[in-house]
């Protein structure tokens, strides 16, 4: 097989159909920017979730005697009742289970609040007396929660058992569907590129009709005849899988590393090597989808 009349003849196809050829580098381009960006996503959650749940707490709160529950019908939590709490924290079924805890006064709670929502008009209506006496608690093994769940559900004095890792799991959930749709827009723009690609190899092979009828006469192999209109389509989607590739890496180095990471969250970001394992996947897609999308036309094309 001659490769320098493969070459010549990818070059003339591609110099025909220049417009097409732009357009399947732009499609491509767009659709596997979304696939990289809900990979790097994806990457980002995973990190956040061994971070977060490693560190999530679980708050047994106290009756306060102000805001009213179910659990709290006999009014605040008495000094009795919140040694109890603590010595069943110390008991030698729950210790074992526990890395640390600490009590939180109302007080404490209320120098925690305004710090936290601090120049919100909200600070201007709340008082000590509205929050909550807690005990927080780091667990060994934060997927234990459910035993401090039983221990002290319906207790004395205990208003309620939270775990922190509902709420995030409640975030986790919302980033996993941005993500998730992330990708579909990507699938569909994918197959939108594999489909222009398709129609651009039909276009080229049919201007270059009489051509082909002239190898077939002489001899030439399918294999020979489709090779150029397959490595067309690689070559462009080849353009744009760079491109995204070069995007993603832009994004993490920019934006990710040189943005977000100066907020100082207290997490780890994705870093520019975890951007660098993204583009081979990008690239590897995009020319594995055009070449099958490509090798498909032109084989339709040269039957009919």
């Amino acid at each position: 097989m001659r490769f320098a009349l493969i070459w010549s003849e990818v070059a003339q196809g591609l110099r025909r159909n220049v417009s097409m050829v732009v357009s399947v580098i732009l499609v491509t381009f767009i659709s596997l920017t979304f696939v990289g960006a809900a990979a790097l996503l994806q990457l980002q959650i995973g990190q956040m979730k061994n971070y977060w749940y490693d560190r999530a707490q679980v708050a047994i709160y106290l009756c306060n005697g102000t805001v009213g529950s179910e659990s709290c019908v006999t009014g605040a939590a008495t000094e009795e009742q919140r040694a109890a709490v603590e010595a069943q924290l110390s008991s030698s079924t729950l210790a074992p289970l526990i890395e640390q805890y600490y009590y939180e006064s109302q007080e404490d709670a209320y120098a925690k609040f305004q710090e936290q929502f601090k120049g919100n008009s909200l600070v201007d209506y709340v008082t000590p007396d509205l929050l909550n006496q807690a005990f927080w608690i780091n667990l060994k093994d934060p997927s234990q929660s459910d035993v401090l769940q039983e221990s002290f559900a319906g207790m004395a004095g205990v208003d309620s058992v939270v775990d922190q890792r509902r709420f995030l799991d409640q975030i986790f959930a919302v980033l996993n569907t941005a993500s998730i749709t992330a990708i579909g827009i990507a699938a569909i723009m994918l197959v939108a590129a594999c489909l222009l690609i398709s129609t651009t190899i039909r276009l080229s092979a049919y201007s270059r009709r009489r051509e082909l009828g002239i190898m077939r006469l002489v001899g030439a192999s399918n294999r020979f005849i489709q090779t150029p209109f397959v490595l067309e389509g690689m070559l462009a989607s080849l353009v744009g899988s760079l491109l995204a590739g070069g995007v993603v890496v832009a994004i993490v180095q920019f934006f990710v590393q040189g943005y977000l990471a100066e907020s100082q969250l207290g997490f780890s970001y994705v870093s520019l090597s975890d951007a660098l394992l993204v583009v081979p996947l990008l690239v590897g897609v995009g020319v594995l989808l055009a070449g099958l999308s490509a090798q498909l036309s032109i084989r339709r094309h040269l039957r009919v």
